[in-house]
C-alpha cells in the first residue's frame, strides 16, 4: 500500500521549499504566478490531500467558520453563501451555516451555538437594528473574529463586506424616472441598513427631480415574494396607481409583478417594476427583472478573503470596510414602450 503523498515529496518534486508549497496552498499573495501554477498542478497529478487534522493540531485551530443569515430561502445568501465556500474549501475550511429567520434573538442563540463548537471566525448578515453591545464585546474579548456582510449596525466598529444601499436605491429610481414613470413607489424591506439605505436612496432622487415624495406610495414588504405580492395589491387600490415600483429585492419583485398581472395589467406598460439584488432567476421570471446587482458571489468571496486575513492575523487590524459598487442591470419589466417626456 503507497503511503500518502506528503507536502515535502511536492516541494522536493519541482525543487522548491516546504515553505514555498505551504503558501501556495494557503492561497499567500507573495508567491510568483509561475511558481504558484507549478505547485498547483503536481498537488492535482499527485492527487495531495493535506492533512487537516495535523495541521489543526500545530496551527491550533479548528478550520470550521460560522456563517449566520437571516434566510436560508432567499437567493440572494445562497449565492453569498456559494461564494464564500468557494474560497474557503481550498484553503481547508469548512462554513457551517446558520439561520437566524431575521429574529434578532435567534440570532444571538445560532451564533452561541457556534462558538460551542469552536469556529474559528464568523461572517454575519445580522437581523439587529442596533448591535447587541454585549454579544460583540463578547467576542471581542473571546479573540473572535467576524465580518459583517450586507447590513450594517449603526456605532460598531466592525470589519465589513457590501454595498451602499442609498446607492441602490438611487440608481433603481432614476432609472424608473428615465423610462418615463413619474408616480413611483416603493415596496420597502425591514428597517435594517439595507431597508433604510434603500429608502433614502429612492425620496433623495425623487425630491432631486421635483417629483412627489409621498408616504401613501411607500409601503412594507418585508422580503419575501408572498409579502410583496400583497404589498403590490395595496399600491393598486391608490387612485392615481403608481406608473413604476422600485422594489426591496427581486423576490419582492417578483410577488409584485405576480400581482400586477393578476390585476389584469401589463408590465411595464402600465406598472414598470426594478428590483435588486440580480439573482439567478431573475432574468427567468415570466416577465424578466429589471434589477440592481450587489454581485453577491463576489461580497462572498471577498468576506472569505477577509475573514481568513483575520483569523492569520497575529494582531487584530484596524476594522476593514470593502464597498462593491452595484450595477444597474434592465431588462424587460421596466422596459417601457411610451416616448419619454421631460420632467415637468
Amino acid at each position: 500500500m503507497s503511503r500518502p503523498v506528503r507536502m515535502k515529496d511536492i516541494a522536493r518534486d519541482l525543487k522548491v521549499s516546504i515553505v514555498t508549497v505551504s503558501k501556495v496552498l494557503r492561497n499567500h499573495d507573495d508567491i510568483s504566478p509561475a511558481t504558484r501554477q507549478r505547485v498547483l498542478q503536481r498537488v492535482q497529478e499527485l492527487n495531495y490531500q493535506p492533512n487537516w487534522a495535523a495541521r489543526s493540531l500545530v496551527t491550533q485551530r479548528t478550520y470550521m467558520v460560522g456563517m449566520v443569515i437571516p434566510d436560508l430561502m432567499i437567493s440572494f445568501f445562497a449565492e453569498v453563501s456559494k461564494g464564500v465556500a468557494a474560497k474557503l474549501a481550498p484553503l481547508g475550511y469548512h462554513v457551517a451555516i446558520s439561520n437566524s429567520e431575521e429574529d434578532p434573538e435567534v440570532e444571538k442563540q445560532e451564533i452561541e451555538r457556534l462558538l460551542a463548537r469552536q469556529m474559528d471566525g464568523l461572517i454575519i448578515a445580522s437581523a439587529q437594528r442596533h448591535p447587541d453591545r454585549k454579544l460583540f464585546d463578547s467576542l471581542e474579548t473571546r479573540k473572535i473574529p467576524y465580518v459583517l456582510i450586507d447590513r450594517t449596525l449603526p456605532g460598531l466598529r466592525s470589519n465589513y463586506v457590501g454595498v451602499r444601499d442609498e446607492e441602490i436605491g438611487s440608481l433603481a429610481t432614476e432609472h424608473l424616472i428615465e423610462q418615463g414613470c413619474r408616480r413611483i413607489a416603493h415596496i420597502r424591506g425591514p428597517m435594517l441598513s439595507t431597508g433604510t439605505g434603500r429608502l433614502k436612496g429612492y425620496r433623495r432622487v425623487l425630491a432631486h427631480h421635483g417629483l412627489e415624495v409621498s408616504a401613501r406610495y411607500v409601503v412594507n414588504g418585508g422580503w419575501r415574494d408572498d409579502t410583496g405580492y400583497l404589498a403590490m395589491r395595496e399600491l393598486l387600490k391608490l387612485d392615481p396607481r403608481p406608473d413604476g415600483v422600485f422594489c426591496y429585492n427581486d423576490a419582492v419583485a417578483a410577488g409584485a409583478i405576480k400581482a400586477i398581472l393578476e390585476g389584469g395589467l401589463k408590465v411595464p406598460d402600465d406598472v414598470a417594476i426594478i428590483g435588486a439584488a440580480n439573482v439567478h432567476y431573475s432574468d427567468l421570471l415570466r416577465v424578466p427583472l429589471s434589477t440592481v446587482d450587489q454581485s453577491s458571489m463576489l461580497i462572498g468571496e471577498k468576506a472569505a478573503e477577509l475573514l481568513v486575513r483575520l483569523i492569520e492575523a497575529k494582531t487584530p487590524p484596524a476594522p476593514e470596510r470593502i464597498l462593491i459598487p452595484p450595477r444597474l442591470v434592465v431588462r424587460e419589466s421596466s422596459t417601457r414602450i411610451l416616448k419619454l417626456r421631460p420632467l415637468d
